[in-house]
């Protein structure tokens, strides 16, 4: 086995997925599976259950896991030894946000981390807004953009950037241009794309009951930006945070209708494990992002 086959064992084992891990790691299916394969052969056991359509760890899989984790941090902590320069902090820094995050909160801290710290390459995974704190959970990121949930995360450390209040979009050129009444009037009478995940519809499912209410939902999905799309289709209203309209390419393309007081508001910012630990690198760059979050940037 190589450095290279237990990385991408490890981004399998993480994401436990054939098709989109083979995505990101720009290979096919069929090739991932052959290097899984062959480390199966190599340690004369099976590493991942390919019952099911979902991927699963074996017993001997999450053993193998912790050996590669531990493998290639240590072989990144002996590259950065071998690397000279005692003062200069080299490695990767793995961040996971929202493509509303990479255009809105992102940015600044990214400009004042590789400022100071220009030898850590940044590795950005985007994705669902939702999925934030489960990749830090997980592992997959150190560092996250994430809404904050009201009362933190258990063992997580946050740092609010913004506040933006939970809104209704719609189609400038679409039917919903002009809606009027209540907020339990609009969503009893208009059709809404909502979040299927997340905080905003945790607020939305809690605040409906609350009422009583019985809204009109024409679709369901991940992410705001796919939201916005369905929204541009005619589909209805969608529920996104303000800030994805103000800071982003959809400024000119959608009128707002104001949700109230019902949903509030919420944190943005970014959400990382509260302690230290890992290799030597690991503590370093985390330490270095600390630097950074705690300067306010």
């Amino acid at each position: 086995m190589n450095f290279h086959e237990l990385q991408d064992f490890i981004a399998l084992a993480e994401d436990l997925h054939f098709g989109r891990t083979a995505s990101k790691l720009n290979m096919s299916p069929s090739a991932l599976s052959r290097v899984i394969s062959r480390l199966e052969e190599e340690v004369q056991t099976v590493l991942i259950d390919r019952s099911n359509r979902q991927a699963k760890l074996t017993e001997d899989g999450r053993t193998f896991y912790k050996f590669a984790k531990d493998t290639t941090e240590k072989y990144k902590d002996l590259i950065q030894n071998f690397s000279g320069g005692k003062g200069v902090l080299r490695g990767t820094l793995h961040l996971y946000a929202s493509v509303t995050a990479c255009y809105s909160v992102l940015p600044d801290f990214i400009k004042k981390f590789t400022a100071k710290y220009p030898e850590i390459q940044l590795s950005v995974e985007t994705g669902d807004p939702a999925g934030a704190i489960a990749a830090v959970k997980n592992g997959s990121a150190a560092l996250a953009v994430a809404a904050i949930p009201e009362n933190g995360v258990a063992s997580m450390e946050t740092v609010s950037v913004l506040r933006t209040p939970l809104i209704y979009a719609a189609a400038k050129n679409g039917p919903y241009t002009q809606v009027q009444g209540s907020p339990q009037d609009i969503v009893s009478s208009v059709p809404l794309v909502l979040p299927k995940t997340g905080l905003a519809r945790t607020r939305f499912d809690k605040w409906i009951k609350s009422r009583n209410v019985k809204p009109i939902i024409a679709a369901e999905t991940e992410g705001n930006e796919a939201i916005l799309s369905l929204v541009q289709l005619g589909l209805g209203i969608g529920l996104v945070p303000q800030i994805v309209l103000e800071n982003g390419p959809y400024k000119d393309e959608f009128v707002i209708h104001q949700a109230g007081n019902a949903l509030g508001y919420y944190d943005v910012g970014f959400i990382r494990k509260s302690d230290i630990t890992g290799t030597t690198l690991n503590r370093r760059i985390q330490q270095a992002v600390e630097d950074v979050l705690g300067a306010r940037f």
